[in-house]
């Protein structure tokens, strides 16, 4: 098995398990075929994670969620292959994922601290020329369960898109600092990481802006933005 653009999928839920995970790989299968940007491999069977399934990925995508059943040696080979160049993409519950393996939590760039918010909501583009945000308008309406993070600072990654707070009701925030991301990024080594906590809803991912932000994020974090 050798596919130099592989984008290997993982959606095991150790944890609550989403609706829309079924609906998701359909649309990354869809968008990898008609972009020809990479090939998906979708899989909710931790067992295949391993060095060898890796050599022959460019980026790993994570919609899991709980302590997934993996080995050190499987946690240790997603941080090295990330550290020497893979891209990894998290979407969603992927920050409710590996609390008791920290390396995971510093590479993703912060973890689950609740959902106070399940609402229509607006989001404030802060970065409009990265290729998961470039189509979108400054500031846009979504109905989401917003996350909020703990271990997680913005001196840390660079924030793509943060909650307009002024939609929401603050006093049922879980932050002192009132600063709520939505989608970020940063370098992981070599490698490079793309978080997006959008996802939630199925219907969000039957639509094109958000089928274009995540497609973005994946050219992004395989390093293939310019064939975007």
């Amino acid at each position: 098995m050798s596919c130099k653009n592989r984008l290997f999928v993982l959606t095991h839920s150790a944890g609550f398990r989403h609706s829309y995970l079924t609906t998701a790989v359909e649309v990354l299968t869809r968008l990898g075929e008609e972009t020809g940007l990479f090939e998906t491999y979708a899989t909710e069977e931790c067992f295949e994670f391993n060095d060898k399934m890796l050599s022959t990925c460019a980026a790993v995508l994570f919609m899991t969620t709980g302590e997934l059943p993996m080995n050190e040696g499987q946690k240790n080979a997603l941080i090295r292959f990330v550290e020497n160049g893979g891209g990894f993409i998290g979407v969603h519950n992927a920050t409710d994922t590996f609390y008791k393996f920290p390396e995971y939590g510093r590479m993703i760039g912060g973890y689950f601290n609740g959902h106070p918010w399940t609402q229509e909501v607006y989001a404030i583009v802060e970065d409009d020329s990265h290729p998961s945000t470039k189509h979108l308008p400054k500031r846009f309406k979504v109905l989401e369960e917003v996350y909020t993070f703990r271990d997680w600072s913005r001196e840390k990654t660079h924030v793509l898109i943060r909650l307009d707070n002024s939609s929401v009701d603050l006093s049922k925030g879980t932050r002192p600092d009132n600063d709520y991301a939505l989608a970020w990024c940063h370098k992981y080594g070599q490698g490079r990481v793309f978080y997006t906590a959008f996802g939630h809803f199925t219907q969000l991912w039957r639509t094109d802006y958000f089928q274009r932000h995540i497609l973005g994020g994946i050219a992004w974090a395989m390093g293939v933005e310019d064939r975007f």
